[in-house]
């Protein structure tokens, strides 16, 4: 057992190490550690409303799963812990910040989710846990974070970005979800190039948050 909990929690640490050391001005641990933790215990009522939809057999349309059914209903759940108890936070004064607390989030969620999967299905799963499901929620937590950065901290189209901060990391999570649940024999062909774009839209936030707010270029990219 502590071999499994070892392996659901270590990928998320190494990607929560490499965004918070990415931080110019580090935030507070016990906060880090408390927004991991919100995102943590998300995962048990999402459980629950997920289990509830697949055994009423509401839809069993791939695209109506992947994006309303997975998607929205988590990266919404993060997004409100989010508005609900960082945004107005003193702490969150600059626009990196965002995303180190957007990625403690979902990867608290991801921790708990991987080391569940990792009891029922066992531990040859880790690496490719690791490197696909993990990592892939630790980047919708970057694009979350860069946006509420943008509306909060920046001041730039409030309203917008603050939208744009739940609608994009459900379009990306949807997707992800949709390649898994219709690509069944050749979905590695399609998941890696996702997963690589996925890298490259989430770096260039991280080097955009991350630059001095005089010089702050920020994209109008996806």
């Amino acid at each position: 057992m502590f071999a499994i909990f070892s392996a659901g929690l270590a990928p998320a640490m190494a990607l929560m190490s490499f965004f918070y050391l990415k931080d110019r001005f580090t935030e507070p641990l016990h906060l880090i550690i408390r927004t991991f933790v919100y995102g943590a215990l998300l995962v048990f009522p999402i459980m629950f409303i997920q289990y509830v939809l697949q055994s009423e057999a509401i839809s069993n349309n791939s695209v109506i799963e992947s994006f309303l059914f997975v998607a929205f209903f988590e990266e919404f759940f993060k997004w409100f812990i989010f508005i609900y108890t960082i945004y107005h936070h003193s702490e969150f004064d600059q626009h990196y910040d965002g995303i180190v607390y957007g990625v403690a989030i979902s990867l608290g969620f991801a921790s708990v989710e991987n080391i569940l999967y990792l009891i029922t299905n066992g531990l040859e799963y880790a690496v490719i846990r690791a490197v696909f499901p993990v990592s892939s929620h630790a980047l919708f937590g970057v694009i979350m974070g860069y946006h509420l950065g943008l509306a909060k901290v920046l001041g730039r189209k409030e309203k917008g970005n603050i939208l744009l901060a739940l609608l994009l990391p459900i379009l990306l999570h949807g997707t992800y979800n949709y390649i898994l649940d219709t690509a069944t024999n050749n979905w590695l062909i399609l998941l890696i190039p996702f997963m690589m774009v996925l890298w490259f839209l989430a770096l260039r936030r991280v080097k955009s948050a991350n630059a001095p707010i005089s010089v702050t270029h920020v994209s109008r990219h996806l």
